[in-house]
């Protein structure tokens, strides 16, 4: 007998993370435990495209810091770095007010009320940043999410001959030397179609398998996803394109990101936006329950809809009531003529 795949009863946030969740890059702990200056680290990124050019090289841009911080792993500066060092960094990432709490917050809003509840839906938190996965998993907000999308460092690369050897060594000094996954502004949107088709809960189901819109896990629709900026323009259209929502904040500090979240509202790109507070009186956190609610309540009705739809009405009794052949004898009694006709 033919089965959906999954309920659709689970809504997700979507969430960027530098600037998003954090006022600053995530990278500043690394910086500071190495003694770096992060000013100069970033302009040498942001020039590494151009002076490769000049030399014929082309470089993705979305690729430039990684490259540049294992230069510096290279070349002395941040030597010795590895995994568990970026974790531990990870710790001393500050977030912005309300938060990790607004996370488990949001979640209850999905139990606030007692339809919610009979239909059993739920809240799950994904991270998708084209930061450092290993930063996030050690920061506070880890425990809090049910996924992360972020780049990712090899350490200790397989040296050639690798598959011939039948024991490999292991090295007891571990140093990053490659980039093992690659998170961008554009491969941001393969993150949210594997929300969307349920490949990061069942990994048989692969993201460029073609799935029927009733069995994917996540519709696009039961999606909100949060960001800073520009950059995130490629994510909120394809949220927004398939009846999610999309909201941006800004730093309540910096006037120019109120203004670049308002040409993204006036231009079309999002929904709303909001400054980056997830206390619980705050208008972010207002949005996020009142649009969580509404998605919510979309998910009763389309469950409910379908029920009756599908549900044919049960068989009455052949035997009628009392009341019922009363009714049926008055029906069929011949009609007396009246004076007045």
């Amino acid at each position: 007998m033919a089965t959906t795949l999954f309920t659709q009863n689970t809504i997700a946030c979507i969430w960027d993370f530098d600037k998003t969740l954090i006022p600053d890059y995530m990278q500043a702990p690394l910086f500071r435990r190495y003694g770096l200056d992060e000013a100069g680290f970033w302009q040498e990124t942001n020039m590494l495209a151009e002076h490769y050019k000049k030399r014929g090289y082309h470089l993705s841009p979305e690729i430039a810091y990684l490259n540049h911080l294992l230069t510096y792993v290279l070349a002395g500066p941040l030597g010795g770095l590895n995994n568990r060092i970026l974790f531990e960094c990870g710790a001393d990432i500050e977030f912005y007010p309300g938060l990790p709490e607004f996370f488990d917050r949001a979640k209850s809003y999905a139990r606030e009320k007692p339809k919610y509840l009979e239909h059993d839906i739920s809240v799950e938190h994904y991270i998708v940043s084209t930061g450092i996965a290993p930063m996030i998993r050690g920061s506070a907000i880890a425990g809090h999410v049910d996924g992360i999308w972020a780049c990712e460092f090899v350490e200790n690369p397989l040296q050639p001959g690798f598959l011939q050897q039948k024991e490999l060594s292991i090295e007891a000094t571990a140093e990053i030397a490659q980039i093992g996954m690659v998170i961008d502004n554009t491969t941001k949107t393969r993150a949210i179609f594997e929300i969307n088709k349920g490949t990061n809960k069942n990994p048989a189901i692969d993201v460029n398998s073609k799935m029927a819109a009733e069995d994917r896990r996540i519709p696009v629709q039961n999606m909100i996803y949060v960001a800073d900026g520009p950059s995130d323009v490629p994510c909120f259209s394809v949220v927004k394109k398939g009846g999610g929502r999309a909201y941006a904040v800004y730093n309540p500090g910096k006037p120019a990101e109120f203004e670049q979240n308002d040409r993204l509202l006036q231009s079309g790109r999002i929904h709303g936006y909001g400054p980056a507070d997830y206390r619980a009186d705050s208008s972010t956190a207002q949005w996020l329950r009142l649009h969580l609610h509404q998605i919510c309540d979309r998910i009763v009705a389309d469950r409910e809809a379908a029920v009756a739809t599908k549900a044919s009405k049960p068989p009455r009794h052949l035997n009628a009531t009392p009341a019922e052949e009363a009714a049926s004898r008055a029906a069929k009694a011949p009609r007396q003529a009246s004076f007045l006709e």
